[in-house]
C-alpha cells in the first residue's frame, strides 16, 4: 500500500478544472505520487479520454460505494450533489490504495514542485489542517459578510456537541486536506457503527465532512496530531482575489507558503463543461456581480 495518493472526486460539469488540476500535478508532482479521479459511472468514457494522457487513474463512485458497507444508494440519490459527494469523498479510504490521502477539489491548482514532506512527517503522520479561521472571519466582516460568521459558529457547534466536547471552534480546512484512513476507520468503529449508522446518515446529520474528520481526530486519536495552516492559497470570494492582485500578489510569491491555489468555481463558471450554464442575462449577471466583487 502506497504512504499517500492525491485524490479528487468530480463531475462532468468539473471536467476542465480538473484536466487543469491534472496537469498541474503532471508538471509538479515531483515524488510520482499516485493520483486518483472518481466520477459517476455514467460519465467514466469522458474523464478517461480526456485524463488517461495525463497519468491520472479514474475510478467509478460506484466502486467506492460498494466498497462502503451500510451505505444506502438511494439515500444518497436522495440528497444534493454538493452533499453527495461528501460522502464519497470521505469513503474513498476503504479501497486501501493508500495509508493516507491528499482529498483535492476541482478547482484547485498547484504551482510549485511537491512530494511527501509537503503532507505527512517522515514516519507517515499527516498533517492537519486545524485553526480558528480568524483571517476568513475578520475578512468576512471587513465586508460586511455577517452571515459567514454564524455559518461558521454553527456548523462547528453541531459537529462538537455530537461529540460532547467542549471549547473552542476549530476550523478543519479548507481543503485539500491530508486525511489518514485509521482517523476515518476510527471514526467508523467508534461512533458509527455503535449507533448503527453509515456515514451517509452522519452527513445527512450534520454536512460538513472535514469537521467529522477533525472531531473524529480529536476525540479517538488514531494519529498524532501535527497541526498546519493551509496547504493551499485558497480564495473563497472572488474579492480576496481581487484584493491579492491589487496589492501585486503574484503567484511566485505565494509559492513561498503554499503548495498551490484554489480559485471558487462560483467565479469561474466559463469554465464549466461543455459551456457555462445559463441563458444570456444569468452569465452577463454573474460577470457583473463578480466585477463588483459579490461572489
Amino acid at each position: 500500500m502506497k504512504p499517500l495518493a492525491l485524490y479528487c472526486k468530480s463531475y462532468s460539469t468539473d471536467l476542465r478544472r480538473v484536466v487543469r488540476l491534472a496537469e498541474s500535478i503532471r508538471q509538479f508532482n515531483a515524488e510520482g505520487l499516485p493520483f486518483y479521479v472518481s466520477a459517476p459511472q455514467t460519465e467514466l468514457p469522458l474523464f478517461r479520454e480526456h485524463l488517461a494522457p495525463l497519468g491520472v487513474e479514474v475510478l467509478a463512485d460506484e466502486d467506492i460505494l460498494r466498497a462502503s458497507p451500510r451505505i444506502d444508494v438511494e439515500q444518497l440519490r436522495a440528497m444534493p450533489g454538493s452533499v453527495a459527494q461528501q460522502v464519497i469523498k470521505s469513503e474513498f479510504w476503504r479501497l486501501g490504495l493508500s495509508t493516507a490521502f491528499v482529498c483535492l477539489d476541482s478547482d484547485a491548482v498547484f504551482i510549485r514542485p511537491f512530494g511527501l514532506a509537503d503532507f505527512m512527517t517522515p514516519e507517515g503522520v499527516p498533517y492537519t489542517m486545524m485553526d480558528e479561521a480568524h483571517d476568513l472571519l475578520e475578512d468576512a466582516l471587513r465586508h460586511k459578510r455577517e452571515r459567514i460568521v454564524d455559518a461558521f459558529g454553527r456548523e462547528a457547534d453541531l459537529v462538537q456537541q455530537l461529540f460532547q466536547r467542549q471549547g473552542r471552534r476549530y476550523s478543519f480546512g479548507p481543503f485539500p486536506l491530508v486525511w489518514h484512513c485509521a482517523v476515518w476507520q476510527s471514526l467508523d468503529e467508534r461512533y458509527l457503527q455503535p449507533r448503527g449508522m453509515s456515514f451517509a446518515d452522519a452527513i445527512a446529520q450534520a454536512p460538513i465532512e472535514s469537521r467529522w474528520y477533525g472531531e473524529a481526530l480529536l476525540a479517538y486519536q488514531a494519529v498524532p496530531l501535527l497541526p498546519c495552516q493551509a496547504l493551499f492559497k485558497v480564495y473563497h470570494y472572488a474579492w480576496q482575489y481581487d484584493q491579492d492582485r491589487r496589492a501585486g500578489l503574484t503567484t511566485e510569491q505565494l509559492a513561498r507558503f503554499y503548495c498551490g491555489v484554489i480559485y471558487q468555481s462560483a467565479w469561474e463558471r466559463d469554465m464549466d463543461w461543455p459551456r457555462e450554464g445559463g441563458n444570456g442575462l444569468s452569465r452577463l449577471g454573474r460577470r457583473l456581480r463578480r466585477k463588483l466583487g459579490r461572489i
